[in-house]
């Protein structure tokens, strides 16, 4: 892979490291439309899940599965499956989800048009299809790291290195939300929505990769899904990055997948304006962390930062390279990353990041189909005056189905939770076939929470968690005589 010098050792030992600690504990320009995988069903053959307790082997490692040989890759369509697995889910690694479960791997398309491996998590209620159309709903993790084992194909396994340990903090912790969305009976598909080279906060590449990933699971047999296939995407924070690219590439990379809305929060909707925002600030941690995954798809940034960044920019670079969430937000917060330049003034306004960073602002399209999104008003990490200003970009064009929520008594971690069941009640909706009402609308609230309306979803946000501990069969339990 290209770039920092250390990289490549830096990520095997870590990978080393980890397999050791699992032993002890046993503007890129809008892209024409891309020729898809046919829609008639797979027949890759689907390789045995691993018996428990055998762990999975870290991505590092498992190279045919998460890098399959680019020849391979290339005579592929995007979205078309290379190799497929079973697998079983646990929560926080160790407590086995009962649901059928497996991974991908496929086709996509990096932003320079280049075909890459991507890999993807499957889910679906065990037991007999339910009646009516099949409803899908695309899942993008807030990853947030620069390294594979971070990403949720691997920490979602029963018997991976626990996230506590390796810092993949949410993706470990989504999955009781992952839990709700199967237990309505829906299917799942979690994209590692970074891709090959972890390329955390690069929102085109993200776009692509979710949105192939629907390819990939509509064209599972196993997944069974039908013909009157409903589908839809959800993403908080760095998972909201995937969602918003996936909305608006929909109609140009992707337009023969039957999307019927996207929910979104926490959006960062303008990578420059968090950058900004995180300079001498509590998030400069993670938000280096996305500097350092946007130069992985974009070469100019990554030989900008070589070129102009002080010894201990380099360090810290070198340093966060290999790095879950958890340890990149803990390393370096209130850093002045302005001042890791040697370049004098705002480095920002320097032609090669003013570029990059502008192809990753959203608002160059307006998805085609209905949008929820929900910011909090006091956010720390991503500011709401960008998304405020998407909204208004995206309303403009006539055609725009948005609905707007700014929540002011939450901050960016708490109203991941605050208005998980708000979204999940209004996929609902969407995936039921109710439609929206016309237009454009922003309320304000107080709190996401006190809506009685979701009351019932926090409910069963719970007692679905309750439910997966004990072993229950998610989605579709069996009819007892």
């Amino acid at each position: 892979m290209r770039g920092w010098n250390t990289r490549r050792m830096t990520r095997v030992v870590v990978a080393m490291a980890t397999t050791a600690i699992s032993v002890t504990l046993a503007g890129v320009c809008t892209p024409d439309v891309v020729s898809a995988a046919p829609t008639t069903q797979s027949t890759v053959g689907v390789q045995p899940a691993l018996p428990f307790p055998v762990p999975p082997t870290i991505p590092e490692f498992d190279h045919a599965f998460y890098q399959p040989s680019p020849t391979v890759v290339a005579a592929k369509r995007p979205g078309e499956i290379i190799a497929a697995r079973r697998v079983n889910l646990a929560a926080l690694s160790v407590i086995p989800i009962n649901v059928d479960s497996w991974q991908i791997s496929y086709r996509s398309t990096n932003t320079r048009n280049e075909p890459i491996g991507a890999v993807a998590t499957l889910i679906k209620p065990r037991g007999a299809l339910r009646p009516g159309p099949s409803k899908l709903v695309s899942w993008q993790s807030a990853e947030d790291s620069t390294s594979m084992y971070c990403a949720p194909s691997y920490a979602l396994q029963q018997a991976s290195i626990p996230g506590q340990l390796t810092g993949s903090a949410d993706s470990t912790y989504e999955l009781l939300q992952i839990t709700s969305l199967v237990s309505a009976g829906w299917s799942v598909v979690i994209p590692d929505h970074e891709g090959p080279d972890s390329a955390f906060a690069a929102g085109p590449l993200a776009g692509r990769i979710t949105l192939d990933g629907i390819r990939g699971a509509r064209n599972f047999a196993p997944l069974g899904l039908k013909d009157d296939l409903r589908v839809g995407l959800m993403g908080y924070s760095g998972g909201a990055i995937a969602t918003g690219w996936a909305s608006e590439l929909h109609k140009t990379y992707a337009p023969e997948l039957p999307i019927v809305g996207a929910a979104e929060g926490g959006i960062p909707a303008d990578i420059a304006a968090l950058v900004n925002l995180a300079n001498n600030n509590a998030a400069s941690g993670l938000i280096l962390a996305g500097v350092i995954g946007v130069s992985r798809e974009y070469p100019e940034l990554e030989h900008f930062l070589q070129q102009h960044v002080n010894p201990l920019g380099k360090t810290l670079l070198a340093t966060k390279n290999p790095l879950c969430l958890t340890y990149q937000a803990a390393l370096a917060p209130f850093l002045n990353i302005k001042g890791l330049f040697t370049l004098p003034g705002d480095p920002l306004t320097y032609p090669t990041p003013r570029k990059v960073l502008g192809a990753l602002k959203m608002g160059t399209t307006t998805p085609d189909f209905p949008m929820f999104m929900y910011q909090s008003n006091p956010d720390w990490i991503a500011p709401v005056g960008p998304v405020n200003r998407l909204v208004a970009t995206y309303c403009a064009n006539p055609d725009a189905q948005v609905t707007y929520t700014r929540d002011h008594f939450s901050e960016h971690i708490t109203l991941a939770v605050e208005g998980f069941a708000p979204a999940v009640v209004w996929m609902r909706d969407r995936l039921n076939g109710i439609p929206v009402q016309a237009g454009c609308s922003t309320t304000d609230q107080g709190s996401m929470a006190l809506n009685p309306q979701t009351w019932p979803a926090f409910a069963n946000l719970v007692g679905n968690n309750l439910a997966a501990i004990f072993q229950a069969q998610l989605g579709n339990p069996p009819v007892t005589p």
